[in-house]
């Protein structure tokens, strides 16, 4: 077992930068023998780069590494695991349609002239899983077990090729609170053979649960690397969300009795292993914010409310009718636009042209039978690039040659061009510029103000409030509290993302 507490693998410095973008900054991190050591961040902090540097997928711009005080070089994944660190990710990185036995030794099985011994791997990977406490068939398919099972033994396999570093990639995403149970039992039970142990996740209670350190990166730098006993999770959560939130008091916001008339209502939405059932009522002339740390079920709610996913059940009703949500063309014909977070991969039609970028969510509604002519295409887009300052030198070259902001901007123009009644934004002012960042912000309080009814995702806590009437936080997959009038204002809506807030089970409507 190696010394109690010695520093296993040390990052100094690290510095990667993708064109422009400098996606770590001087970051250092240390991983001491014995312990479970918890990376956080949000979207974009740097969490996968460093992870990838730390494992060989990428090699570092500046810095230098060191495992066992000795400095090294990976050049790829392989050198890593020869040093003694491997990984273990979400989607479990195995062969489904092979048996247990035949993953955990693939590339490494006995042979005997030149055949596999297959009696020798399983009986080898019975008492390899038996010390996981895992009693199973090990010739069986890997597909026929559990998700929590399919995770155990990729760690066993990890811990046999490396067995010094482990890293876990958002283990627990997938699993129930019985199936974390068993997966914890065993990285404790690695932890006590000495084992150094990096956790990502973005379930809170459960960095508490299981973490000795915590290091916090934020916009590609190291904001701190503490031990989680004299923290809470109201600290965890401010500095992964930044000091340049105003934790100040704001008000904003209409009184109840002054609302719009109702215009969609979602009662008991849900989706088992994506989000817990909510209900959710938004008037005329509302902007719901929506709060809560990456992974809370912010995305899955969106997905929900347009069709993207199907619900397991629940109802949905528009100006007091109900309608059938089950796919995103009922969505549509509903009167509900959906700005999603990824424009490059959801959002945008990267070959089009920006004119049809704009067109072509009107046109499906229309039909295909009636279709736009090309004056009132050119028209139409005109109209929404001038409204919406869409800056390109011309409507009919290729949206990929836009900026992020304008993309942005084309996205909001296609789903304004189908008069809608319900808009949902996920992350409208993520990754553009200022100047597009304010005319996205300006153009959501002037659609409110014109009597729409928006859904708004931001993990700007000072925009967020700035703009919506009310707030609802979500954590855990759940919707948890609903903060509206005095109690609307950033610090309240970090408490309620870490827990430590007044309990309000579920968001009202």
């Amino acid at each position: 077992m190696p010394q109690e507490h010695a520093t296993l693998l040390r990052a100094t410095g690290i510095a990667k930068i993708f064109g422009s973008h400098r996606a770590l900054d001087e970051v250092d991190f240390d991983l001491r023998a014995g312990e479970v050591h918890a990376l956080l961040g949000e979207n974009g902090a740097g969490k996968s780069t460093l992870i990838k540097i730390l494992t060989g997928a990428y090699q570092p711009d500046a810095g230098q590494l060191e495992v066992d005080g000795q400095e090294v070089t990976f050049r790829d994944p392989q050198q890593a695991q020869a040093h003694g660190i491997g990984t273990v990710y979400q989607e479990v990185n195995l062969l489904p349609n092979r048996s247990v036995a035949e993953n955990l030794f693939l590339g490494r099985q006995p042979t005997r002239w030149g055949l596999i011994r297959r009696r020798e791997i399983e009986e080898r990977a019975r008492e390899l899983l038996k010390t996981y406490g895992l009693d199973i068939d090990v010739r069986a398919e890997l597909s026929t077990f559990s998700v929590a099972i399919q995770q155990i033994i990729a760690i066993a396999r990890a811990v046999e090729l490396s067995g010094k570093v482990l890293v876990l990639d958002e283990p627990t995403a997938s699993l129930d609170r019985t199936e974390v149970d068993l997966l914890f039992k065993v990285v404790r039970e690695l932890k006590a053979k000495g084992l150094g142990i990096i956790f990502i996740t973005h379930f809170l209670d459960q960095v508490f649960e299981l973490s000795d350190r915590v290091t916090i990166l934020r916009n590609g730098r190291k904001i701190t690397t503490q031990a989680l006993a004299g923290l809470d999770a109201t600290d965890v959560v401010r500095m992964m969300l930044g000091k340049d939130v105003a934790f100040d008091h704001h008000l904003t916001g209409i009184d109840a009795a002054a609302r719009g008339a109702v215009r969609v209502e979602f009662s008991q939405m849900g989706r088992a292993g994506s989000v817990a059932p909510f209900s959710l009522t938004l008037h005329e002339g509302e902007v719901v914010g929506v709060a809560g740390l990456l992974g809370s079920g912010r995305t899955e709610v969106a997905r929900l409310m347009f069709g993207v996913d199907g619900a397991d059940g629940g109802t949905v009703m528009v100006d007091g009718k109900p309608v059938s949500i089950r796919n995103p063309a009922q969505a549509v014909a509903a009167g509900f636009g959906f700005c999603p977070e990824d424009r490059k991969a959801d959002g945008i039609f990267g070959d089009l042209s920006v004119r049809e970028n704009i067109i072509i969510a009107l046109q499906a509604k229309l039909g295909w039978f009636r279709a736009l002519s090309r004056e009132d295409q050119i028209e139409l887009a005109g109209r929404y690039a001038d409204m919406l300052d869409i800056r390109a030198a011309d409507h009919d070259m290729p949206i990929k040659l836009l900026s992020g902001g304008n993309q942005q901007k084309a996205i909001l123009a296609r789903w304004l061009a189908i008069d809608p009644t319900f808009l949902i934004l996920d992350e409208p002012t993520r990754g553009i510029d200022v100047g597009a960042h304010a005319e996205i912000v300006r153009t959501i309080n002037r659609l409110r103000e014109e009597g729409l009814a928006l859904f708004v995702i931001s993990s700007e806590l000072d925009e967020v409030v700035a703009y919506s009437n009310r707030v609802v936080v979500m954590r855990d997959r759940a919707m948890v509290a609903e903060l509206a009038g005095a109690d609307l204002e950033p610090d309240a809506i970090v408490r309620a993302i870490a827990g430590t807030g007044p309990a309000q089970a579920e968001a009202r409507p």
